[in-house]
């Protein structure tokens, strides 16, 4: 059925068993102090070879100390990163896979005190701090760092290596007239400008071998002002074929750029498809192309349709390691879907935390769950709530032998998630309750739909365990003159249950991620909507780029945003407030949305005095707070029993 997306393909010398690349990312943990590599980073990468995937990079590998780009990334500048290279080239070629690194120097991008770049212009987003301009003899130096720590990865073993030339890191940063603004031999014309990067190639041709195969990563647009486009992409990717690159692999974007690197749900999926398209009409050296492509059948098109040769996946291979295997085998309705939310992988490595996943808590902890012993004992679990935190749990306890049973108080599952994916450019929220509907099918978890925990059922099916996974509810605010209002007073959960359930001139009083997304569904339909709200930032619990294309869609609805606001009072058609210190009047509204704070519904906790069984709350039930920890938190409960 996909029969294209799993034929081999060759690349130089290499014999890869299907089109699929899991692309480098820059995961930050599994290094020790020295960042060489650990178990932690070996196992990672173990877990999704196994999982069938045709390639794979190892991503950040920095080739000099002024370039780490994070400071929990492996390093390539030093003979003494080899030993443990090396073992991880071990471990990996256990399974079929041709496996490489990722090349790279983040220049203006990296997180360190100082940085250097071709120009001393910061990058503009999200990195911060002075920027030094290169001298000549530095930029010469840095092409043999590449050349020698490509020499690293041949002599660990690697099959190849990937030159990261995208994204704004420093290859990038040569290549762009916004960050290079030189006069020498490294800046002004096109030649000047992509000099850096072919001196790279050269040096890695020198120093590892000419048979080593280098393919390289080159955005197909910065998406920025006066940035490298489209039109520089396919005049230079000829060249890069002169030159001798075994492939080239096409994305998008820079730090600051209008169209982010890594997009989240709100982009279409397959959004820099176009872009490998129009490469591979210029060159016949292999084309890769990126940019969430989630779809085994989406994949199989591209190729098909000869878009690109292979696709490089990021997130879904994060989210699921057997994402090639279910999908060859005819199981997708299985994989464990990404749904672009950027939370545990983005958003956290950009905060120097360890890369993670909102949908698979396991990354990260491959190391220790391979020594994760079965159950003594099969016990009987009642699960009480059918959102993703009690359909999490019931999976986890079902997978390792457990006798489990669902209760669901209403009428369908997915709880508060379930209508937070039905807001605008948010569905794919949704792809995650159908994985958990489908897994728990295949595992023969049965769901009780409009039936609330009671002693009668306690007594019936006598659990020795209870998870209370009942969710939480919009807690109501006390402010002068709220109820006194003759405005319509509603809640986010009443606008997603009914469309209409408001009014056309609407208050939303909350801006965190539930009153945004509630504004922009209001907006969406044409209503006019002001959000009030009491902290200093909107939406922090979403990652920034996530929070980035919500914006720019409230914006776009002409939804108004007041922060740091200090309610007065409400009138009957409207408020008196201070937002930043500023008095604000708004009359003619007639309709209240209440979309901030949320209590825990823990209304059966009472019954544990009735039962034999050992009570546990987990998700919103115990705190409200946001679906990575939820769903960790309901896995964790699933292994601990």
């Amino acid at each position: 059925m996909l029969s294209e997306l799993f034929s081999p393909i060759r690349i130089q010398h290499m014999e890869v068993k299907n089109r699929l690349l899991m692309s480098a990312m820059s995961i930050n943990f599994g290094v020790d102090e020295n960042c060489h590599v650990t178990d932690q980073l070996t196992e990672y990468f173990a877990t999704r070879a196994k999982g069938g995937v045709g390639m794979i990079l190892v991503g950040g590998g920095g080739v000099h100390p002024s370039g780490q780009e994070l400071p929990d990334l492996p390093q390539m500048y030093e003979d003494s990163c080899i030993p443990s290279l090396k073992r991880m080239v071990n471990r990996i070629k256990e399974y079929d896979v041709c496996f490489g690194v990722q090349l790279l120097h983040g220049g203006r991008q990296s997180y360190l005190p100082e940085k250097v770049a071709p120009s001393a212009i910061p990058a503009p987003a999200v990195v911060k701090g002075p920027v030094r301009a290169l001298e000549i003899e530095e930029i010469k130096n840095l092409a043999i760092c590449f050349g020698q720590a490509a020499r690293r990865c041949r002599e660990a073993g690697f099959d190849f290596i990937e030159l990261h030339g995208a994204h704004g890191y420093l290859i990038n940063q040569f290549l762009a007239p916004n960050s290079n603004i030189r006069t020498d031999q490294y800046g002004g014309s096109f030649e000047n400008r992509t000099r850096f990067l072919f001196e790279v190639i050269d040096a890695v041709k020198h120093t590892a071998g000419k048979d080593y195969p280098v393919g390289i990563r080159i955005n197909g647009n910065d998406y920025i002002e006066n940035g490298w486009e489209l039109k520089d992409t396919l005049r230079i990717a000829p060249l890069l074929e002169k030159a001798g690159v075994a492939y080239i692999h096409v994305s998008g974007g820079v730090y600051g750029s209008t169209e982010l690197t890594i997009p989240s749900m709100y982009t279409p999926q397959g959004c820099f498809i176009h872009m490998a398209e129009a490469v591979k009409q210029v060159v016949n050296v292999p084309v890769i192309t990126v940019g969430r492509i989630k779809d085994p059948e989406m994949a199989n098109a591209v190729i098909r349709d000869g878009k690109a040769d292979m696709v490089a996946l990021g997130r879904s291979i994060i989210a699921d390691p057997e994402y090639p295997n279910k999908a060859k085998s005819g199981k997708a309705s299985l994989i464990r879907p990404c749904v672009g939310c950027c939370l545990g992988c983005i958003h956290a490595v950009l905060a120097k935390e360890p890369g993670s996943c909102v949908v698979n808590p396991d990354v990260g902890r491959e190391y220790k769950l391979a020594q994760e012993k079965a159950p003594e004992k099969s016990q009987k679990i009642l699960v009480a709530g059918a959102g993703p935190s009690g359909l999490a749990a019931a999976r986890m306890f079902a997978q390792r032998g457990h006798e489990v049973k669902i209760l669901e108080k209403g009428s369908e599952q997915g709880g508060l998630l379930a209508l937070a994916a039905t807001a605008p450019g948010r569905e794919e929220l949704g792809d995650i309750l159908r994985f958990f509907r489908n897994e728990l099918e295949r595992l023969g978890v049965a769901v009780d739909y409009n039936t609330p925990l009671s002693s009668e059922v306690l007594n019936f099916f006598d659990p020795d365990h209870v998870i209370l996974a009942t969710g939480s509810m919009p807690d109501m605010p006390v402010i002068k003159g709220l109820f006194k209002s003759k405005m319509k007073l509603i809640t986010s959960v009443d606008v997603f249950t009914d469309a209409h359930a408001a009014g056309d001139r609407v208050i939303v009083l909350g801006g965190g991620f539930t009153g945004l997304i509630t504004a922009h569904k209001l907006g969406d339909m044409g209503k006019e909507v002001v959000v009030l709200n009491r902290k200093k930032s909107f939406a922090e619990e979403m990652s920034s780029n996530d929070r980035y294309y919500l914006r720019e869609r409230l914006k776009a609805c002409g939804v108004v945003l007041y922060k740091m606001v200090t309610v007065k009072s409400f009138t009957d058609h409207g408020v008196s407030f201070t937002s930043k210190g500023e008095p604000v009047t708004l009359e003619g509204f007639d309709t209240v949305v209440i979309s901030e704070k949320h209590q825990p519904v823990r209304d059966a906790k009472h019954l544990e005095k009735q039962s034999r069984a050992k009570f546990h709350m987990i998700g919103d039930a115990k705190t409200p707070r946001h679906l990575m920890f939820c769903v960790a938190e309901a896995e964790e409960a699933g292994r601990s029993i």
